[in-house]
């Protein structure tokens, strides 16, 4: 077995929570804690995605339900963050197994250089035998720089620091058809592949618990990031967390997402799910077979509409004519520009411009084929 690998567990609210009080289910962290440590000592680098600050905070105010307010959700998750990694390092401390706080906007990943230092500072303390516990930083988070859910955090991690495995663990123990406690008939889905993933019409709600956000619709989301670059993703039960191990080594437990061909293009994976796309580019058919099979960069020719408010270094979608997205890249001008130049050749630019900003407008090494790293 090879013990260099990275894990990445995201446990859910409804998972760390007792469901009528939104109290912490101590006996789950506790069996979740030893399991990590566990890993640690066989030599797997870990890092836990936990939610729950919020739930915390709700039970630490005796708030009978999730608020809805903004500014007061943010206040309370302040509340909860506390609390939450006071439990982890109490348990933790007594297993002897040091942890970190890692706490994570949309716009430390979004920005190259905070990019690499959050890979850096995540290596630097495997190197130094600490499990990072990261959870966004929903005090500071603006709500459209938000991740949204720590199913699409968990799958943004994995990919920055290049995991093999993202454990989802939630209050099933797999996959369904459907909701099991809505639809008794569903039928369990133990291993899906990439094209059965793309394929994939299940009844997920969108609808988390009481004290959570996420539903099953976002854990396949996550799953279709994560495993789109190579890591292998499972889906699981949070209250049984000593299964990692097994599933690890191979036992038919949980749904299994196959991992597609590895890419460690670190560039293009941050360009790919580190970035915000602030617009759309519309691309005529030449476009679109330039650069999805060609591999050509994007020049003005091809564009024939444009979308969005963007300045030039920003990430666009870059859609076929009928708005399907088939890449996204960084622009080299912004939108007011582009409109100016599209359906041009690059030599009419310095006039149509009154400079010359260079002839691409997405330069191949900055531009992402729907979802996957090509070169």
């Amino acid at each position: 077995m090879n013990h260099s690998q990275t894990i990445v567990i995201k446990i859910g609210t409804s998972s760390l929570a007792q469901p009528e009080t939104g109290k912490l289910a101590l006996s789950t962290i506790a069996a979740l804690v030893e399991t990590l440590t566990e890993l640690r000592q066989l030599g797997y680098d870990v890092v836990l995605v936990s939610s729950g600050a919020v739930g915390v905070g709700c039970s630490r105010l005796k708030l009978t339900e999730r608020p809805k307010k903004i500014a007061t959700k943010q206040a309370i998750a302040a509340v909860g963050q506390g609390r939450l990694i006071r439990v982890y390092d109490d348990l933790f401390t007594a297993l002897n197994q040091p942890i970190a706080q890692i706490l994570l906007t949309r716009r430390e990943l979004m920005e190259r250089s905070c990019y690499v230092n959050a890979k850096n500072t995540f290596d630097a303390l495997f190197e130094l035998g600490v499990i990072p516990i990261v959870n966004e930083n929903d005090t500071v988070a603006i709500e459209e720089l938000k991740f949204g859910d720590n199913d699409t955090l968990s799958a943004l991690v994995a990919s920055l620091i290049n995991a093999n495995w993202l454990f989802i663990l939630t209050d099933v123990d797999r996959l369904y058809s459907a909701d099991p406690r809505t639809f008794p008939d569903a039928k369990p889905i133990k291993v899906v592949n990439s094209l059965q993933l793309d394929q994939l019409q299940v009844k997920a709600g969108n609808k988390g618990s009481q004290w959570g956000t996420g539903g099953m619709s976002t854990k396949l989301t996550a799953a279709r990031l994560a495993t789109s670059v190579g890591v292998t993703t499972v889906i699981t039960h949070g209250k049984k967390p000593e299964n990692l191990l097994k599933i690890i080594n191979g036992e038919d437990i949980g749904t299994k997402f196959e991992a597609q061909l590895k890419n460690d293009n670190a560039r293009k994976r941050w360009i790919a799910y580190g970035l915000l796309p602030r617009g759309k580019l519309y691309l005529d058919k030449g476009a679109v077979k330039a650069i999805s099979q060609k591999g050509k960069s994007l020049l003005a020719a091809g564009i024939l509409k444009v979308e969005g408010s963007f300045d030039s270094a920003d990430a666009v979608q870059l859609c076929d004519e009928t708005g399907q997205e088939i890449a996204r890249g960084i622009v080299n001008y912004n939108q007011e520009e582009i409109n100016k130049i599209k359906g041009n050749h690059s030599n009419q630019i310095p006039e149509l411009l009154g400079y010359d900003g260079g002839g691409t407008i997405v330069h191949r090494d900055n531009l992402v084929i729907n979802g996957t790293f090509k070169n």
